[in-house]
């Protein structure tokens, strides 16, 4: 966004009623009393989306007993009328210097969150905030960055994280986060931290529905649903009382909470910010299907309410203003898998989240949306059920994900009437359907004009879910240790991510080539494991193309595949050695990793004789060219710089987070790994350069 001038600012305020403070004054001293009272801020202060010139600040004040005007009648508690909060801007954290001051009301009707637009701040330049309330009683200070200027040449660096699960885990990684930030020089500190989603778990177990706990996991008790559901022994928000609750629950972690209030944040949602098996207007659960319009606003806006962000909306930036909507059957859907009932269209349209931010000269962030206007998954189909391959768990043949994404359009319009399984047949349910869609029309339009468009030297794709093959080639299994493989070819991921929508994918993939797209790098989460690879729609044995760098985060705290397998996968099952190592005296140790990255000759070789470069010099060239490295069972974060020159993505490995760390730092490091791509002219291949810094990720590389 170019900076605009006071006055235009205030009228674009004013047009969409929106709290706005400017900037543009002569710093100086605070005119207001302040008295620090995080207890009367519960869930803290946050900023967002910070441009240039811009930030918006965040916080929320709910009623308490000792305000002027407090009342409580008959167990309702409130104010007589809505009450005034002061927002202040500084330079400096004695407040000494203050830029920007402005006063915003705060009522119920948004469950006493603020959100104020601040204007007319200089770029690339560190800014302190807070808010004050009834008798100078204040929040904590948070501070803030701006981005900066359109043209500025200096190096931009990011955090990107995503699938933090409090029901289940600590979140160490932000406390490493800052410590590391607090510890740098300023001009190496973070600029922004990315949120890819999964900011919260709408699904939740209470202790006593599992006293045995999640795995080796304690179960927190952070949240009881007053109007919720329940799926088996999981327990799911269906109001927007249920959503706000889950993030005020969220937000009461203490490192959660220092994190938000010390970086800016650029936030997309994912899954879980509305269902877990959720898309569009629906939710999934078993065999059933939910039609969840009413849910689907509410989610919107308790996300809205909760994140600062530069999101479209019917109401004001301050007031969220969601439609009616009746929770019906949706019949109807058009070529792409968009549910035509206008109940759900209106609940997808109530918050529009996908969106474009620059920093400086070398990176414009393109985040999209992968739920709200993607196709049902295939795998959600009950019929999908008659595929699965016990024997061979996670995967399926890559022809069957190619067959159920391409629906219809299959063989130049001519999909087979069954789906060839080993020595069995099974109906092909996805004939006559549409191929599966990401994006959806409008999005993925928007998308490409951003893209084309963009001038900036490094066009960051934040996509959510992951874009990089998950692959294994079961047809290299020495005969007898388990039934053949069923499929033709290589084994594959199937759906739930980018590895499942194949054609649109590609779609992405030919639009880079073929504008000839030069610092194509995307950013992802979502698989709960640390990935690096390059981007290519096909791999072999068709040709393998790349067009640009792709990079996948560790988990927050959630639970990933190795941590399940390792408590799932029996102990004489025939390929355990594929998934797991294990060695007497020692934790099981992820050898999927090397299952992904080289393949089953590797596995079975370092199974057998414990030495990695002999497991490695056994690698499959034409499994995984893509892939430079992976590590299923990664928590932690990823910090990108980008420059004139090349983009860099360090992967921040911590270990499994079951309970919170209170040392500075957040506790020990597991590993710190980078990978260089260095910038690529027009019709050159990507490529990238690895360095181990601290640790050992063993059979990740």
């Amino acid at each position: 966004m170019a900076s605009i001038g006071r006055r235009r600012f205030l009228s674009l305020a004013a047009a969409i009623g929106a709290s706005a403070a400017w900037g543009g004054a002569k710093a100086a001293p605070s005119k207001f009393k302040w008295t620090e009272r995080r207890d009367l801020f519960p869930e803290g202060v946050a900023s967002g989306d910070p441009q240039g010139d811009s930030v918006i600040l965040w916080t929320r004040r709910p009623p308490h007993a000792g305000d002027p005007g407090f009342i409580d009648e008959a167990g309702m508690k409130g104010f007589a009328i809505p009450y005034i909060l002061v927002v202040e801007v500084a330079e400096d954290p004695g407040f000494k210097r203050v830029v920007a001051s402005t006063r915003t009301p705060t009522t119920d009707l948004s469950d006493w969150t603020i959100r104020v637009l601040v204007g007319g701040l200089k770029p690339s330049t560190e800014y302190f905030y807070r808010f004050i309330g009834p008798g100078g009683l204040g929040s904590r200070i948070g501070r803030t960055t701006t981005a900066p200027a359109l043209d500025d040449p200096r190096e931009v660096r990011f955090a990107f994280v995503s699938c933090q699960n409090a029901n289940q885990g600590a979140m160490n990684a932000y406390r490493r986060m800052i410590f590391e930030d607090e510890h740098a020089a300023p001009d190496k500190r973070l600029d922004f931290v990315c949120h890819l989603g999964d900011f919260i778990y709408e699904i939740v177990w209470y202790p006593e529905d599992r006293p045995q706990g999640m795995y080796d996991r304690r179960l927190r008790d952070i949240v009881r649903y007053e109007h919720g559901a329940k799926f088996q022994d999981l327990h799911l928000p269906t109001t927007l009382d249920d959503y706000r609750a889950i993030y005020r629950a969220y937000l009461h972690d203490p490192d959660l909470q220092d994190a938000r209030a010390r970086f800016a944040f650029v936030n997309m949602w994912d899954n879980h910010e509305f269902s877990w098996r959720g898309y569009q207007g629906i939710q999934k659960f078993g065999k059933d299907t939910v039609w969840a319009q009413s849910r689907k606003v509410a989610a919107n806006q308790a996300w809205f309410e909760f994140q600062p962000a530069r999101v479209k909306q019917a109401g004001t930036l301050q007031q969220f203003a969601g439609p009616k909507v009746a929770d019906v059957a949706v019949t109807q859907f058009d070529d792409r898998g968009l549910g035509q009932e206008p109940n759900n269209l209106a609940a997808i349209e109530s918050l529009t989240a996908y969106r474009a931010l620059r920093f400086g000269r070398h990176v414009e962030l393109i985040l999209t949306d992968q739920h709200s206007y993607r196709s049902e998954e295939p795998s959600d189909d009950p019929r999908a059920a008659a595929l699965d391959t016990p024997d061979f768990p996670v995967l399926e043949p890559e022809e069957v994900t190619e067959i159920l994404d391409a629906g219809r359009a299959y063989n130049g319009g001519k999909p087979p009437e069954t789906i060839r399984l080993g020595d069995k047949s099974v109906p092909n349910f996805r004939k006559d359907g549409p191929p599966v869609a990401m994006l959806g029309v409008k999005q993925k339009a928007w998308f490409f004009e951003t893209l084309k468009a963009s001038k900036a030297t490094w066009k960051v794709w934040g996509a959510t879910n992951g874009t990089l093959d998950m692959r294994a080639d079961f047809q290299n299994l020495p005969p007898g240790l388990t039934k053949p493989w069923p499929g033709a070819g290589y084994a594959g991921g199937g759906g739930g991510d980018w590895s499942g929508c194949i054609a649109e994918r590609a779609e992405v993939y030919d639009f880079v080539r073929d504008h000839r797209i030069t610092g194509f790098a995307t950013v992802s989460g979502d698989r709960h494991s640390f990935w690096a690879g390059l981007s290519a729609k096909a791999l072999p044995p068709k040709a393998f193309e790349p067009v640009g760098v792709a990079f996948i985060t560790g988990s927050i705290s959630a639970p990933g595949m190795a941590e399940g397998m390792s408590y799932n996968l029996k102990k004489d099952m025939p390929l355990r050695p594929l998934f797991l190592v294990d060695r007497p005296g020692e934790p099981n140790q992820p050898m999927m990793n090397m299952l992904f990255r080289h393949g089953v000759k590797s596995c079975l070789e370092y199974a057998r004789s414990g030495d990695v470069e002999k497991a490695r010099a056994l690698s499959n060239p034409e499994l995984s060219p893509h892939l430079s490295f992976v590590d299923m069972g990664g928590h932690g974060y990823a910090v990108v710089r980008a420059s004139s020159d090349a983009f860099e993505t360090e992967f921040v490995a911590i270990p499994r987070p079951l309970e919170r760390n209170p040392a500075p730092d957040g506790g020990p490091l597991a590993y710190r790994v980078v990978h260089r791509a260095p910038l690529w002219k027009a019709g050159e291949r990507p490529r990238l350069e690895q360095k181990v810094l601290e640790g050992d990720p063993k059979l990740s590389i």
